[in-house]
């Protein structure tokens, strides 16, 4: 598989910070992964800077949990060089990204308010090459229309399952795949279910074999798991 987003730098250049801030632009070479900012908590003055130093470097950059008020403070003329999606939260900064491509991984979301994470998902991957399809509003509330895409989910070598509430659908597709399934789930739901800790014990507790769990919302990280498995498929 090609090399991903910015270029490539010995992992041996010892890290310059400036101002409290030392990106790692060395990750992609170290680990197949391009560097990504997590952008809460940090301010707009903060992205900015890395946004800067990138720049300089023509270094492709994304950027997840970037709400739409911390948006808002980011500089104008950086607003207009950054491919921004307000339902996922991320952006991307483009300084030459590889063309995507389809490689039997795809993405299945509960409920239409598990879309921000799917999402997610989709632009992580997007952003490192790999262009997946997104089926959505197929939780176990209504089982039919997850049974109507079956024969095309059976097809990917990697599900990667986004749920809220009580994460049932973890167990009901891993129980139907022969694909590896892993679960992303997500802090939508209410109750018992509020904050997602619900949905991730599901995860972590299914009966069915072959689940594999990354954080609450943590649809970057699922994103990153697939593509090193995808490069483990690409050696054989």
């Amino acid at each position: 598989m090609p090399p991903i987003a910015g270029e490539a730098h010995s992992w041996a250049r010892p890290p310059v910070p400036e101002h409290g801030i030392t990106p790692d632009w060395q990750r992609e070479a170290r680990t197949g992964i391009g560097e990504a900012v997590y952008c809460a908590d940090k301010t707009a003055e903060q992205i900015g800077r890395i946004l800067s130093l990138a720049d300089k470097r023509r270094h492709s950059l994304f950027l997840t949990k970037l709400d739409e008020r911390r948006f808002a403070e980011l500089d104008r003329e950086v607003q207009s060089r950054l491919d921004y999606d307000p339902l996922s939260r991320t952006a991307v900064l483009d300084h030459g990204l590889p063309a995507p491509a389809t490689r039997r991984v795809g993405i299945v979301s509960a409920g239409t308010s598990d879309m921000a994470i799917a999402v997610e998902v989709e632009r992580s991957l997007a952003f490192h090459g790999v262009a997946v399809p997104v089926i959505g509003d197929v939780g176990v509330a209504g089982l039919w229309r997850l049974l109507d895409r079956l024969d095309e989910i059976t097809e990917w070598r990697i599900v990667i399952v986004v749920a809220g509430m009580e994460g049932a659908l973890f167990s009901v597709i891993a129980g139907q795949v022969p694909g590896l399934v892993i679960a992303v789930p997500t802090s939508v739901g209410y109750g018992v279910a509020a904050g997602g800790h619900t949905a991730l014990n599901s995860a972590l507790a299914s009966c069915a074999p072959g689940v594999v769990a990354v954080n609450i919302d943590n649809g970057f990280g699922a994103a990153c798991a697939a593509l090193k498995l995808i490069r483990v498929f690409a050696s054989e």
